[in-house]
């Protein structure tokens, strides 16, 4: 690139050649000036301690320094608050352990305990300046509430699932008396045969009540068995797993099919005087791997474990057991 330079003092016109290697000069050059006049400035303002010079510093630092201080007292304002939430999540958490440890049956002594504290107490006294909480110990504090939080949940998990378990137990238990305003005819055990006269063995509890009267089912399960039985009459047979089964005969109508799902408390029949019987009423069986049970052991459990009935337990169970 060509320069050329006009001037009044020069008689003719001069001609510079700028190359790459003087524009590098150049850059250089003013590089090292300006370096250098800032380090003659740094220089003189240290050296004579130019009074704006110091101000601009200070207050450059006392800025610094208050942003740090807002930021560490908002930080910490946090952590308190966080640490806050934690203890009341915790008391939360304990309470309703609790309960759930009364609902489930568990004793205390049985109850697993996470990280449980010894009595603490004493007056109130407000920290000295300076005195307060620091950073590193709220956020210790914060992590030791954070595993109980953890460990108080995982043993409401475990709760949970006991509760779950027993109410799952407790549907497919037959504990439902499965036909209302009726009396015993006949208990569980032998008996004179009605039809032979002759002792037998009775393998469940006779109900009386008119034909047509409402049937539920004990317990949930599922129908095996609904078809007529020439003894049984009508029956109808349900599974309630774990080796549980219930029958229910001589039935005057029959409302399932097998393979059917029904719930505890569930409208299976109507009771009847169908098969081998002497008159109105229904056969009840509870089953344990086939062999015959007392339905009565079965139907007082939920009168005393307090479980919601659908009828209550007939008063003469427990003298025929």
């Amino acid at each position: 690139m060509h320069i050329i330079l006009v001037s009044n003092r020069l008689a003719t016109a001069k001609t510079v050649v700028v190359t790459p290697r003087r524009l590098l000069a150049a850059a250089l050059a003013f590089v090292a000036v300006v370096l250098g006049l800032s380090f003659l400035f740094s220089y003189a303002s240290v050296a004579f301690r130019l009074p704006f010079v110091q101000e601009l510093v200070l207050a450059a630092q006392q800025s610094e320094t208050q942003k740090t201080q807002v930021f560490v007292r908002d930080n910490l304002n946090a952590m308190a608050s966080r640490l806050g939430e934690l203890q009341a999540q915790l008391l939360r958490l304990d309470a309703l352990g609790e309960r759930i440890t009364s609902l489930a049956g568990i004793k205390g002594g049985e109850r697993p305990v996470a990280g449980a504290k010894p009595g603490q107490g004493g007056p109130f006294v407000a920290p000295a300046a300076g005195q307060g909480l620091s950073e590193a110990v709220l956020q210790r504090e914060l992590d030791r509430l954070a595993e109980l939080v953890d460990a108080q949940s995982d043993n409401l998990t475990v709760l949970e699932s006991r509760l779950m378990d027993q109410r799952i137990r407790n549907n497919l238990m037959p504990t439902i008396v499965p036909i209302r305003e009726a009396h015993i005819g006949s208990t569980f055990g032998i008996r004179s045969d009605p039809l032979l006269g002759i002792s037998a063995m009775h393998e469940g509890i006779d109900f009386v009540a008119p034909p047509g009267t409402e049937v539920v089912s004990a317990a949930g399960g599922i129908v095996v068995l609904a078809e007529m039985h020439p003894q049984y009459g009508n029956l109808i047979e349900i599974d309630h797993s774990n080796g549980f089964s219930t029958r229910y005969a001589h039935l005057s109508r029959m409302l399932v099919k097998p393979g059917q799902i029904v719930k505890r408390g569930r409208k299976i029949a109507e009771s009847g005087n169908t098969g081998r019987s002497t008159g109105p009423h229904l056969h009840f069986e509870v089953r344990y791997n086939g062999v015959a049970q007392n339905p009565a052991r079965f139907l007082q459990q939920n009168a005393q474990a307090g479980l919601p009935q659908r009828a209550a337990a007939p008063a003469s169970f427990a003298s025929r057991r």
